[in-house]
């Protein structure tokens, strides 16, 4: 399999302060390669090194198989959105998308044809002669990825692209953009901070922490089984729980909670009997009043408020010792009946359970 995009080793300090810290990775060509992290991850300072704008204190950049160690950003095959989009206020779209092709001294007949082609691409055909001022935020957005496109690069960077787009339009974008990259084929490297993006849009992600990578694979893959604490806690809304290791197998750990519980669950990391652990568990794991109570983890909580966000309603609930959970309201049964300070149970297969040994 070829790789549009190899980075190896990579490493970029600012005096005593390391910002991205030995991180290699491929991106075979034609995907959606998310990198999602905190603010201040080193994301952004990954993805400069990429286009040209950071030299890397050491390690090694690849594109198609070609160091670009030295190589400038307007001689690498790579081109850049960012989240304020720095279209030109005084062009048209067409000029806008032309810009690019004319410094490089593409003829205009040429120009003509590769602007309406990639406008008919990104779902604007027709929008030439449109000022940038006509446009929506989804537009011009869509005219700041032609603009790129159109230079046919290898790779395409987005830095944080949604990030100005109120929620409805951002929801769209994922998607949209989603559509797009799977239509043009071009290999896409996409950072945020926002995971629901990262994991609706995204071949394969990267989740990044302090300068490395805490884990690389697909959507899937970090919901379902995150690798280390901090995965677990950053993909996903959580509910966590800390406590001692009573006991402990390949195969089941007995926690004793802060809080008195007695819990079952599976080691997804090293939990050694007597050690301290943290459990996370999935608002959607949460069984509401459990008709059948076999083998789950069952205990009693007072109902706070409900959280109505149509399909995604949630409750806010708290156990006796004060501890907060939230709870997924499925949308195949009805739990109309739940109010502000009723008492419920609720309960959890030891299988919906991901038990890390607690770091030190």
């Amino acid at each position: 399999m070829i790789n549009d995009l190899s980075v190896s080793d990579m490493v970029k300090k600012f005096g005593n302060f390391t910002a991205v810290d030995g991180v290699s990775f491929d991106v075979p060509a034609g995907s959606f390669f998310s990198i999602l992290g905190p603010s201040g991850c080193g994301k952004t300072t990954l993805l400069r090194m990429i286009a040209g704008f950071e030299e890397p204190t050491s390690g090694d950049i690849e594109i198609r198989g070609g160091s670009m160690l030295g190589v400038p950003p307007n001689k690498r095959p790579v081109n850049l959105v960012f989240q304020h989009l720095a279209l030109f206020p005084m062009m048209n779209v067409a000029e806008n998308i032309a810009f690019g092709l004319k410094r490089r001294g593409v003829g205009a007949a040429e120009i003509k044809k590769k602007t309406e082609t990639i406008l008919e691409r990104v779902g604007l055909p027709g929008y030439g002669e449109k000022q940038i001022n006509q446009l929506s935020g989804g537009q011009k957005q869509r005219v700041a990825i032609a603009r790129c496109l159109v230079l046919e690069p290898s790779v395409l960077l987005l830095d944080e692209p949604l990030g100005a787009l109120d929620l409805k339009l951002r929801e769209q974008m994922k998607v949209e953009l989603k559509k797009l990259q799977a239509k043009v084929g071009t290999t896409f490297i996409y950072i945020t901070h926002d995971q629901s993006e990262a994991l609706v849009m995204s071949d394969r992600v990267a989740v990044m922490n302090k300068g490395r990578f805490e884990q690389v694979g697909s959507p899937q893959e970090l919901y379902g089984k995150p690798a280390t604490p901090f995965v677990a806690q950053f993909v996903g809304d959580n509910n966590k729980w800390s406590g001692k290791v009573v006991e402990s197998d390949s195969e089941k750990v007995i926690l004793l909670t802060d809080e008195g519980y007695t819990f079952q669950t599976k080691p997804h990391g090293a939990c050694v009997s007597g050690g301290r652990a943290d459990l996370f568990l999935r608002p959607e794991a949460m069984l509401i009043e459990p008709k059948d109570r076999t083998g789950l983890n069952v205990f009693e909580v007072t109902v706070k408020s409900i959280l109505f966000d149509g399909a995604n309603s949630r409750l806010l609930t708290v156990t006796k010792e004060d501890h907060e959970l939230i709870v997924s309201l499925p949308q195949n049964r009805r739990f109309d009946h739940i109010e502000p300070g009723n008492e419920i149970s609720v309960g959890w297969h030891p299988d919906s359970g991901i038990c890390f040994g607690a770091e030190e």
